[in-house]
């Protein structure tokens, strides 16, 4: 990839719509958009000029001694250009030959280093035409550009030193983010919240290994080596952070790529009805009949700004017939693969030895139970009941006890243990790995220091341990990791 080239994408989603904008950045940016430009003002950095999208043909005949954004019609560099008459789409350059308006734009210029990939950058913004973008990006090429690879104008912000690698990722997650709490996460890591977090303890590692070399280098010199006591109490301070960090992404995974919930129960429990009051539609079918659930259904819902997957299965029971056998075997494959199970129970029934067995069938998983139907409960039965945890008492046909379920599945996620209040916390499993990584080369360390090794071979599993961390932000990252990290982002960011 070379950074000298000039690039061009389409900046926005594929399809027609009321706006779309083609980016170019590069060194000749300024110079290839203006043959394609007339423009009211000459462009300033960081201002939004009016101005409209021409045929350039007539232009490249023009003899040119004014600015690349000046008239054709020989006005000194910075003077203002009258926009022509709308009721004229072409425009007479003094050669006599037509310039063909084609669309009203709004370019944008930034100039180097101030942009995002601190190259000059120029975004036009046209009607969102697929056609007229197009020819946009076709003149753009014809001019010297190249199309843009993937990603490439998030490369160029982190190979220029703009941002790290850390935040590039965080520029695909805020893309690819279906809640608002996952694009506020995205956003705080785009704003440097794990670099932030790791600095300190990669100058800690950074401090130890300093000492240990300097110990080895000038031993003549009698520089103080630490003791073993000192350098384990160094590296735990480096592993007690790092360990934090790591047991965060236990929440942080759920928050990048949510979770799934089944709802399982024997049959008539009311599991559709709760799915339904749970997803705010009705989206399962519903009948006072036992066994009309008999596939499996699901739909994405935003708790606490975690997106779960609800899955609605066949209720379990005996089976009657080869469908509702099919729809029940489904319904234990979705129980074992779920993160969270929800049991239904019928709260107006004495419980029965089917619900018995579901319960003792998922004692080992995550599991809420849902006592539905309590609108039917006797107000003597109800104040009998005591409050216990992991079991929340509601109605699916009043919504009675939907907030507490929400509540209920919220702290299953980890939404109330404090972790989403912690800035820079792992959501990447590439960030877990590498993080791992680090701690193994630290416990490594420490049993070389507890079994009296050399300094000089306890120095390779201190920089072992730094590698990793290096490579999160991407201070030590190869090509190929870069190349398949970005190769996941769209073209035009």
């Amino acid at each position: 990839m070379n950074l000298d080239d000039t690039i061009v994408a389409i900046a926005t989603p594929a399809g027609r719509g009321g706006i779309g904008v083609v980016r170019i950045a590069g060194p000749r940016a300024k110079d290839m958009v203006a043959p394609m430009l007339r423009l009211k003002h000459e462009l300033e950095p960081g201002r939004a000029v009016f101005g409209e999208f021409i045929e350039p043909c007539s232009r490249a005949a023009e003899p040119r001694s004014a600015g690349p954004f000046d008239s054709a019609q020989g006005r000194q560099p910075g003077a203002a250009v009258p926009m022509k008459s709308a009721q004229s789409a072409a425009d007479v350059s003094p050669s006599g030959q037509k310039q063909q308006r084609i669309d009203e734009v709004v370019v944008t210029y930034f100039a180097k280093p101030h942009s995002y990939t601190t190259d000059d950058v120029i975004e036009i913004s046209a009607h969102g035409s697929p056609v007229v973008l197009r020819h946009i990006v076709e003149l753009s090429i014809k001019g010297g550009a190249r199309l843009a690879e993937p990603g490439e104008f998030t490369m160029r912000a982190f190979l220029n030193g703009r941002i790290d690698l850390t935040q590039a990722e965080a520029v695909r997650d805020l893309i690819a983010s279906q809640t608002l709490y996952q694009a506020k996460i995205a956003a705080q890591q785009l704003e440097g919240a794990l670099s932030r977090r790791l600095q300190p303890i990669k100058q800690k590692l950074v401090e130890l290994i300093a000492v240990l070399e300097a110990g080895i280098d000038f031993a003549e010199d009698d520089v103080a080596v630490l003791p073993d006591a000192a350098i384990l109490e160094r590296i735990a301070a480096v592993r007690q952070p790092l360990q934090q960090l790591a047991a965060s992404f236990a929440y942080g995974k759920i928050v990048h790529q949510g979770l799934t919930l089944a709802i399982v129960g024997r049959p008539n429990v009311g599991k559709s009805s709760l799915f339904n009051r749970l997803v705010e539609r009705e989206r399962a079918i519903v009948t006072a009949t036992p066994g009309t659930t008999r596939d499996l259904v699901s739909e994405t819902v935003a708790i606490g700004g975690i997106p779960v997957q609800l899955v609605d299965t066949a209720g379990l029971r005996k089976a009657l017939d080869e469908a509702e056998s099919i729809g029940i075997q489904k319904s234990l494959e979705a129980l074992s693969d779920a993160d969270v199970v929800l049991v239904v129970l019928d709260a107006s029934q004495a419980r029965t030895a089917e619900d018995d067995e579901l319960l003792r069938l998922t004692e080992s998983r995550p599991t809420i139970v849902a006592e539905n139907k309590y609108d039917l409960v006797s107000s003597t039965a109800r104040s009998e009941i005591r409050p216990q945890s992991e079991r929340v008492y509601v109605s699916a046909l009043t919504g009675e006890g939907i907030p507490a379920l929400r509540g209920a599945i919220l702290h299953h996620i980890g939404g109330e243990e404090g972790a989403q209040a912690e800035a820079g916390f792992i959501t990447n499993i590439r960030h877990q790995g590498l993080v791992q990584d680090s701690l193994t080369a630290l416990a490594a360390a420490k049993a070389a220091v507890a079994a009296r090794i050399p300094h000089e071979m306890l120095l390779l599993d201190l920089y072992n341990a730094l590698r990793p961390l290096d490579a999160i932000t991407g201070a030590t990252t190869t090509d190929d990791i870069l190349n398949l990290i970005f190769s996941t982002f769209c073209i035009g960011k």
